[in-house]
């Protein structure tokens, strides 16, 4: 286990280069089906693995939830994953998986970490449906290995949003519309972290346009300068901020973010990043390529303080 840790926090400087690494895991031996599930998560946000601790048992938690350990004088709740995926296992989970989003931490309950995976060397797909989602699990892309195996990538953000552990309800409550016309593109391979964007945005009355990850939204972006030059404008009488995630499938927001900031036709276009990687790591990597800003997630009234900032906008 240590010479993974090693392995582990070595990948983690990888962040910025559009290399992020992942560690493959599996939440079981599923007794129905007689399958072994191979997930991923992205090392970057791991901060430790280590053998499962004694867990405290919590009132009024959902039932993947086991409990709370105490991490270094805090507590962490824990998330049996196999019973969350609805993985019908015997084998007691002996690895907790720790890993820190937003400024929150929690462990994750496993049955096996096997190895790191660099994303850059094996083909990468969005997953679309319900086809490559056992259980209905949550996952936002799939890694084809060489051999043929297929790694799901944890949407991390849902299985936090589906076992309460993060609670936006009231915070979308007094978010105060503005008058001024403004379109803001937006990129992340979550659809937890889109939905509370468009809920964030929708509340301001601010236009948006999507995409699913950094290459999709690269994409999406070139067009939209496309269609500003052939009609004699500029792009940023049209377009006038792009908010991007960190972490996502065949292009993160730290490739993303370089370039926009290497191409003239987005001169004048803040980009804000958006993110659960919270550290001022992190922050520093953003602004190492040009990144106009910073702000966490699941806080939807900080993001929209920092739109209407960065958008120079007045209340209605």
């Amino acid at each position: 286990m240590s010479e993974l840790l090693k392995k582990i926090d070595a990948r983690t400087k990888l962040a910025g280069t559009n290399k992020l690494e992942i560690l493959l895991f599996s939440p079981g031996h599923d007794q129905r089906t007689g399958r072994k599930e191979v997930f991923g998560i992205n090392v970057f946000k791991v901060r430790e693995v280590m053998r499962t601790p004694e867990i405290t048992a919590a009132p009024e938690m959902p039932s993947s939830v086991e409990g709370m350990v105490s991490l270094r004088g805090a507590l962490v709740p824990v998330i049996d994953l196999a019973k969350y995926a609805g993985i019908v296992t015997s084998n007691k989970p002996e690895i907790m998986i720790v890993t820190e989003y937003n400024g929150h931490t929690q462990g994750f309950l496993v049955e096996a970490v096997d190895t790191i995976l660099r994303p850059g060397l094996v083909r990468h797909a969005r997953a679309t449906g319900n086809d490559h989602q056992p259980h209905g699990w949550p996952v936002t892309a799939v890694t084809e290995l060489d051999n043929g195996t297929l790694v799901m990538m944890m949407d991390v953000e849902k299985v936090l949003a589906e076992t309460s552990i993060i609670d936006d309800s009231h915070h979308f409550i007094n978010i105060e519309p503005v008058k001024e016309d403004r379109m803001i593109f937006f990129t992340d391979d979550s659809a937890v972290a889109r939905k509370q964007i468009e809920r964030t945005t929708e509340a301001m009355h601010v236009n948006y346009a999507y995409a699913i990850n950094g290459l999709r939204g690269w994409e999406e972006l070139q067009k939209m300068a496309m269609q500003a030059e052939l009609a004699g404008h500029k792009l940023s009488d049209m377009l006038h901020l792009v908010l991007t995630d960190v972490e996502m499938p065949e292009m993160d927001g730290y490739m993303l973010t370089k370039l926009i900031k290497s191409d003239p036709r987005f001169a004048g276009i803040p980009v804000l990043m958006h993110s659960s990687l919270s550290g001022t790591s992190n922050q520093k990597l953003g602004e190492s390529v040009g990144v106009d800003a910073y702000v966490s997630k699941f806080e939807p009234q900080k993001l929209s303080m920092k739109l209407r900032e960065m958008l120079k906008l007045d209340k209605s």
